[in-house]
């Protein structure tokens, strides 16, 4: 289903929301320019394989709530905070269970008015102080992670999916070096990584041909998109490597362990990406 984006009285909503925090609005919040990953809704664990997200930045928090990709004005000084209640979002149909759940995350946006961040943390509490929600600090790190890749831009203005049955895979390790599957060679490149700015250097490979023509067109349009990779922005588990006029390079989504289940994502204690 072709997602569709709801704008609703976008302009309405924002005259509020800048009225009802006149008393409020004020310096930068530490909040602006943070990225988060739902924890816990309302005493309730959030899911490992089905990430929410919030993202601070240019007055806006955005992100996904489980099922759609949402955008909302928010106001924050000092503890201080208010969520626009009618934001933008794509309108995606997903299980009853997920869309309720996703209706419950934006709540609790919407209903916040004071936030805390400790540790790597980040809390909202409603009018009443209690506890809305509760969010871990969005790993920024690529060191020791591993991705698979879902598409590829195909040098044509378009992104394309990656071949049934094949696999094109990507692991960082330690020594600043990219390796994986291309889908038919294993490849290796070294990378530097500095802030959002990501750059790969010489790509080495084996050299099998396989059968199948389109795999082999596939693996060379994977490696002109690795060559054309400046920037990078980690979602949760989704990880897009952009070119540097912002078209989408590569969209890799992350493998996940069974402790990624069970254990919150690491922080570093800075709730800076």
């Amino acid at each position: 289903m072709k997602p569709a984006v709801r704008h609703g009285a976008l302009g309405l909503a924002l005259a509020g929301l800048c009225g009802s925090l006149a008393g409020i609005a004020g310096a930068a919040a530490p909040l602006e320019g943070t990225a988060w990953v739902l924890d816990s809704l309302g005493g309730n664990q959030a899911p490992a394989a089905a990430p929410l997200t919030a993202r601070f930045a240019d007055g806006r928090v955005q992100g996904t709530d489980g099922c759609n990709r949402y955008s909302a004005a928010y106001v924050a000084d000092g503890k201080a905070i208010q969520v626009e209640p009618r934001g933008i979002a794509t309108q995606m149909a997903c299980a009853p269970g997920v869309m309720q759940r996703a209706a419950d995350f934006m709540a609790a946006l919407s209903a916040a008015r004071s936030y805390r961040i400790d540790t790597g943390r980040l809390r909202l509490f409603g009018a009443d102080g209690h506890a809305l929600a509760q969010f871990n600090a969005q790993p920024w790190s690529l060191v020791g992670t591993s991705w698979v890749v879902v598409a590829i831009n195909n040098g044509r203005g378009a992104l394309a999916s990656i071949l049934p049955d094949i696999s094109v895979t990507m692991d960082f390790t330690t020594d600043e070096t990219a390796s994986g599957s291309a889908g038919c060679n294993t490849y290796s490149a070294s990378y530097r990584s500095n802030g959002d700015a990501l750059r790969f250097g010489a790509t080495a490979a084996t050299c099998r041909m396989c059968a199948a023509p389109e795999v082999m067109v596939q693996e060379q349009a994977f490696f002109k998109a690795l060559e054309s990779v400046a920037v990078r922005r980690i979602e949760a588990n989704r990880l897009e490597l952009r070119r540097a006029d912002g078209a989408l390079a590569l969209d890799l989504t992350r493998v996940l362990t069974p402790e990624d289940a069970t254990t919150p994502p690491a922080t570093s204690g800075s709730s800076s990406p």
